[in-house]
């Protein structure tokens, strides 16, 4: 491969900056400074929503786009929201209906909070932006994305091989990556995102450097042009210091 003029690096957080412990190591954390030094911008670009997300943001001194919730909200650098995706309430009472059907966990991201095995009571009063499956059963997994997979009118990816991560049609990391580089004046061709799952594979295949976690998910290492190191062996560093640094 020929070095690229890498001009923003899109992160994903949990299996690939955060290791075992949720944590970003010292590693990852000098080498993302190092990168913006040298004029680099550094933007995460995660499943988590935003208030999961500050504290990293705080703690790795970032001050640039954040891409959350798999791209349904995109936050500028001063903390305002650009954009907001949302899942539409009859979408997801649907799944909500599906998990209790199957007996599975679930979580549910609305603008204002994050829901695990449960939801208000007044769903409609409330705008949603994800719903999520934790499924450690196979068969019964396999079940409900063949269900999901039906309905035209969803995203579905992973961040885990045992959970089922679904947005709005059309909502994907990728997508929101291009409104960030629109807004920043950076082609796409000039982005090398890292990530390790199924909602990590849109912006590995669409930037110009798409690398995969050593312990990422198979098919996303074949989706990547380059492998680096696992999470737990700062593989985000490497990468940085590879092709950035």
């Amino acid at each position: 491969m020929k070095m690229k003029d890498i001009k923003l690096i899109a992160l994903d957080m949990d299996g690939t900056l955060l290791d075992e412990h949720h944590k970003v190591s010292r590693e990852n954390d000098h080498a993302i400074k190092e990168a913006e030094k040298q004029g680099v911008t550094v933007v995460l670009s995660t499943g988590r929503s935003i208030r999961r997300v500050r504290d990293y943001v705080v703690s790795l001194q970032l001050s640039s786009y954040l891409v959350t919730i798999n791209g349904s909200e995109i936050w500028g650098p001063s903390g305002e929201l650009v954009e907001r995706n949302p899942l539409m309430t009859p979408y997801l009472q649907w799944m909500l209906d599906l998990s209790k059907t199957h007996k599975a966990k679930y979580w549910a991201v609305s603008t204002t909070d994050n829901w695990y095995n449960e939801v208000p009571e007044d769903v409609a009063a409330h705008e949603w932006l994800k719903f999520g499956f934790d499924i450690k059963d196979d068969a019964v997994r396999d079940t409900i994305l063949g269900e999901l997979r039906k309905n035209n009118n969803l995203e579905i990816s992973n961040s885990s091989l045992t959970n089922i991560e679904v947005n709005a049609l059309g909502v994907n990391k990728a997508k929101g990556l291009r409104r960030v580089c629109e807004l920043l004046g950076v082609s796409m061709e000039n982005v090398m995102a890292v990530g390790d799952s199924l909602n990590d594979i849109s912006m590995i295949k669409e930037s110009g450097l798409g690398v995969a976690m050593g312990n990422a998910q198979p098919v996303v290492k074949e989706a990547a042009d380059w492998i680096t190191g696992s999470n737990t062996g700062s593989g985000v560093a490497q990468a940085i210091r590879k092709w950035v640094l």
